[in-house]
């Protein structure tokens, strides 16, 4: 089934053209809903006519003047909207909000039209998305799969083109894996940036509402609305964000081999490994980690006394109706009642000890790149083994709040049976931005068709010209030396000096080089930018490999220096 471009920058593009209004946007959502009927995607929505009014009024608004004018997006029915109940996936439970939640009616306010209210884990407890008494939302890509939870409904509605962006809640992992099983970026944001007054909370101390979306500059676009200091929320922060920059050459962190798990999945293995050789080539050197810090942090989650923070949420209600939980529900949080206050204590000091650990780990790294869940199961699966299979899923993720960190997860390729994977990038609290930038840069590489070009001279990195490859969106692939079969002179004229790089068999020498990838279609502008008598052919590397790269016609050796014995044009230049 053709799922429609609901995309933030579609429809924004569209909206500015008035090619398409909200009030079309709106019906043509209406019109696929019926097929997702045996999908229990949402919980209630929004009514129709309501709909219908929110499109017509924003017809008379100017689309230029708002950030989200005409967005659809979806809501987690753990956050308030006003209007419909808000029940955590607990019939019992719901109650009707007179005003929706802080982060709701920012989105609002800028132009997003809420749709509905979304299937979760019954009180967000869950990375299945199978614990709902309201039934259970089916992956996009296959019904026989799990959705991932506990905010399966929020990205599944995005996956299948129902909303162009969804709310969930994040406390385990619940905005990152059913982001990597539907093929969504989810971004977890710093605690407390996002208001979580008006969310049910799982752990209150821990909770972060989280964003689905089709890709990192609309979760960008919507965070940037969304993330506003709320000063009626207690948990609520203000942190200053690191500016969203890269750099060409940069380290980031990856689990030791002997520490990464895939419960047997070897395309999960596989596509991880592809993701690293991705992240390597868009300039990034990996440095292996001993893991065993974070993942004792995530054994702390339910192994430790934070479970009893998921029983105070709901304790009035527990103890007057425990019947009520969904059985799995009950089983992991009813056992919170005998955890001591001494147990909660010297949890907080083992954290505490752990963090400094794995905060010098993080230490120098622009992030450290995670599958984000090793494996996906099928229903049938999970029906037969919820809680290890559940917990299998929180392995690469449960950490990531109790250590204050910042997370976005994003495709990276597929798994078995042709299923997405998922890889998450983290940081230090308050590098969201930043994060969000390093995903794009690794969704442009995967998605864009590109060339890998050699430089020589004033285009390597830091160098005059390199600004001419980083503006037309170039990534490093690798630092290399050429075959030793080649010579290297400093032409005449400047500045900026340019080099002149010639295949010489019988006296030629290695020469440092770097191999940029840069997207097919800048090719022709920076093509048009060399001046004779430089150009590109073909250029051998010292892997054996033949790249395209800069060469120089013989002429101009007539008036250049031959400075081959430096080995390279940097060392040329630091000899001047």
């Amino acid at each position: 089934m053709l799922i429609p471009d609901l995309s933030l920058t579609a429809l924004r593009r569209d909206y500015l053209r008035r090619r398409r209004t909200p009030r079309g946007v709106i019906e043509e959502i209406l019109s696929r809903l019926s097929t997702f009927q045996d999908n229990p995607i949402w919980i209630s929505r929004v009514p129709d006519a309501e709909l219908r009014v929110r499109a017509d009024r924003l017809a008379a608004q100017d689309p230029a003047g708002l950030p989200l004018y005409g967005i659809p997006f979806a809501i987690k029915d753990n956050i308030d909207l006003a209007g419909l109940p808000t029940t955590a996936a607990c019939p019992a439970f719901a109650y009707r909000p007179t005003c929706s939640a802080p982060v709701v009616e920012r989105l609002i306010a800028a132009g997003a039209i809420p749709m509905g209210k979304t299937n979760l884990d019954q009180f967000a407890t869950g990375l299945v998305g199978v614990r709902s008494p309201y039934g259970v939302t089916r992956n996009a890509f296959d019904p026989d799969y799990i959705a991932g939870g506990s905010s399966s409904g929020s990205a599944v509605a995005v996956a299948q083109g129902l909303a162009s962006f969804a709310l969930g809640t994040d406390t385990a992992g619940s905005g990152r894996v059913p982001a990597a099983f539907n093929g969504l970026v989810g971004l977890k944001p710093s605690r407390g940036l996002l208001s979580t007054r008006g969310v049910v909370p799982a752990c209150r101390t821990l909770d972060c509402v989280s964003i689905f979306a089709r890709n990192t500059v609309d979760a960008d676009a919507v965070f940037q609305v969304a993330a506003h200091f709320d000063p009626a929320d207690p948990y609520a922060r203000e942190l200053l964000q690191t500016p969203a920059e890269r750099r060409a050459r940069f380290l980031f962190g990856i689990p030791h081999r002997d520490q990464l798990e895939f419960f047997g999945n070897q395309g999960a293995a596989r596509a991880f490994q592809d993701a690293v050789d991705q992240v390597q080539r868009m300039g990034g050197e990996a440095v292996t980690l001993d893991f065993t810090p974070f993942l004792a942090v995530a054994r702390l989650l339910y192994e430790g006394p934070w479970v009893a923070e998921r029983y105070a949420a709901i304790a009035d209600f527990i103890q007057r109706q425990p019947e009520a939980l969904f059985p799995v529900t009950r089983a992991i949080i009813e056992p919170a009642t005998q955890l001591s206050a001494i147990q909660a204590f010297e949890a907080q000091y083992q954290l505490q000890t752990l963090k400094r650990q794995t905060d010098a780990l993080l230490a120098g790294l622009e992030f450290i790149v995670t599958p984000t869940a090793g494996t996906i199961y099928t229903l049938a699966e999970v029906e037969a083994d919820p809680i290890r299979l559940n917990a299998n899923l929180g392995y690469y993720t449960n950490f990531m709040n109790l250590l204050d960190y910042s997370a976005v997860a994003i495709p990276a390729g597929t798994q078995n049976h042709g299923l997405p994977f998922g890889v998450t990038l983290f940081s230090f609290a308050g590098c969201d931005r930043r994060l969000l930038a390093w995903a794009e840069a690794f969704e442009r590489a995967v998605e864009e068709p590109g060339i890998d070009l050699l430089v020589c001279g004033a285009h390597l990195s830091g160098l005059p010209l390199n600004s001419q490859l980083t503006e037309r969106r170039a990534t490093l692939v690798e630092a290399t030396r050429t075959a030793p079969c080649y010579r290297l002179y400093a032409l005449a004229g400047g500045p900026p000096l340019r080099p002149g790089l010639v295949r010489d068999e019988a006296n030629g020498a290695g020469i440092e080089v770097e191999i940029w990838r840069l997207p097919l279609a800048a090719l022709g502008s920076f093509m048009a930018s060399i001046p004779a008598p430089l150009g590109i052919g073909t250029v051998e590397v010292e892997s054996g490999r033949w790249v395209k790269g800069f060469i120089c016609e013989p002429y101009a050796l007539a008036t250049a220096t031959d400075v081959t014995t430096y080995g390279g044009w940097r060392a040329y230049l630091a000899s001047r």
